[in-house]
């Protein structure tokens, strides 16, 4: 057993189907996701990591009948999850370092519940991919809304936003090592959520000045967050949905980072927002899950086909963005000397000035 539990973590890792117990096994993983977000919903990991317990008393402080529970540590234990010291059980090394000193239970367990949620989608598959609409509709469920939820949820946009400023921070630091910002005194991050990439841009350029655009919750708790940084005098936020509201003016540089929406109409907000001769600059990654838009000479990983699948049984006609299609808005926005800079890890940086 245990060997063919690491063989199947070796083959989901590298997703590379290679005899028929590949299939057999790829096909049961659903159980082992369930079983690992339940963990990290739970608080599974930091509770050992604080006390190891026995299976009995992991039982009662979960309230999870005791041989649903024993069989569900073990699946956590055959995962190289968890350890078992005599009759107690504790976190792996492998989850200290992959868990535990990665993100925070706050972020694993928003992560974790995010994912739940989307589970509806795969709910009797077979019969509901020919819906010709959402697959929720299908089931009479209406899917989750992220800019509805986060408009009408204080308490989940906090989650949210501290989920993604913690996510993003190293990813922050080297965009603001890549982004010259010469001349750059007003930069506006556009869906920028707690402002984690201008904290980034602040802390390395001491004349620039930065407005955070996002949703009034998300605002709320990056103004919180702010103020805990040593750039909270040189950001501020300004509460608008930018797919409908106006956008604020006067800006150097407008930063789209990993939000994702190109259309015509919203590059000409952005045209609207700069002074002449400003830069839009549209950063993504064509290798992430999230990142609409694709490249001729870039091979997507195996998570970003899933996601965009995923995003196919919500929207039928969901489709992606080519560069041609991103610089055809850009220059119809009136923006000109449009450049990219694809990077070998699909980091793709586009640059369009006023």
């Amino acid at each position: 057993m245990e060997q063919n539990l690491e063989f199947l973590i070796e083959m989901v890792a590298r997703m590379n189907i290679e005899n028929t117990q590949d299939v057999e096994n790829l096909l049961r993983m659903y159980h082992a996701s369930a079983a690992l977000g339940t963990a990290l919903e739970l608080g599974l990991f930091w509770q050992l990591a604080e006390k190891p317990l026995e299976t009995n008393e992991i039982s009662r402080k979960y309230n999870i009948p005791y041989d649903r529970c024993k069989y569900w540590l073990a699946l956590l234990r055959e995962l190289s999850l968890l350890d078992c010291q005599g009759e107690k059980y504790a976190p792996s090394s492998l989850a200290r370092m992959v868990i535990l000193e990665a993100y925070s239970l706050e972020t694993w367990s928003f992560l974790a519940q995010e994912i739940r949620e989307g589970y509806p989608t795969i709910f009797n598959l077979p019969i509901n991919i020919t819906h010709p609409t959402s697959v929720w509709e299908a089931q009479n469920i209406t899917p989750p809304n992220y800019i509805t939820q986060m408009k009408n949820d204080a308490t989940r946009a906090e989650r949210f936003t501290r989920m993604l400023y913690e996510l993003h921070q190293s990813f922050g630091s080297r965009i603001a090592e890549q982004l010259d910002l010469t001349g750059v005194n007003r930069l506006m991050d556009l869906g920028g959520g707690s402002g984690v990439v201008s904290f980034s841009l602040l802390e390395r350029n001491p004349n620039l000045k930065a407005v955070v655009v996002d949703i009034e919750n998300v605002c709320a708790v990056g103004k919180k967050i702010a103020s805990t940084t040593q750039v909270s005098d040189r950001i501020s936020y300004y509460s608008a949905d930018f797919i409908q509201d106006d956008l604020p003016s006067g800006f150097d540089m407008v930063l789209e980072c990993d939000v994702g929406i190109y259309t015509e109409e919203l590059f000409r907000k952005v045209w609207s927002s700069l002074t002449k001769g400003g830069k839009f600059v549209i950063v993504t990654n064509t290798n992430e899950q999230g990142a609409w838009v694709t490249h001729k000479e870039s091979k997507p990983s195996f998570f970003w086909y899933l996601s965009v699948f995923s995003e196919s049984l919500t929207v039928p006609k969901f489709s992606l963005s080519s560069f041609n299609d991103v610089k055809t808005h850009l220059l119809n926005a009136g923006f000109h000397d449009i450049l990219e800079q694809v990077q070998d890890d699909g980091i793709v940086i586009f640059q369009a000035t006023k």
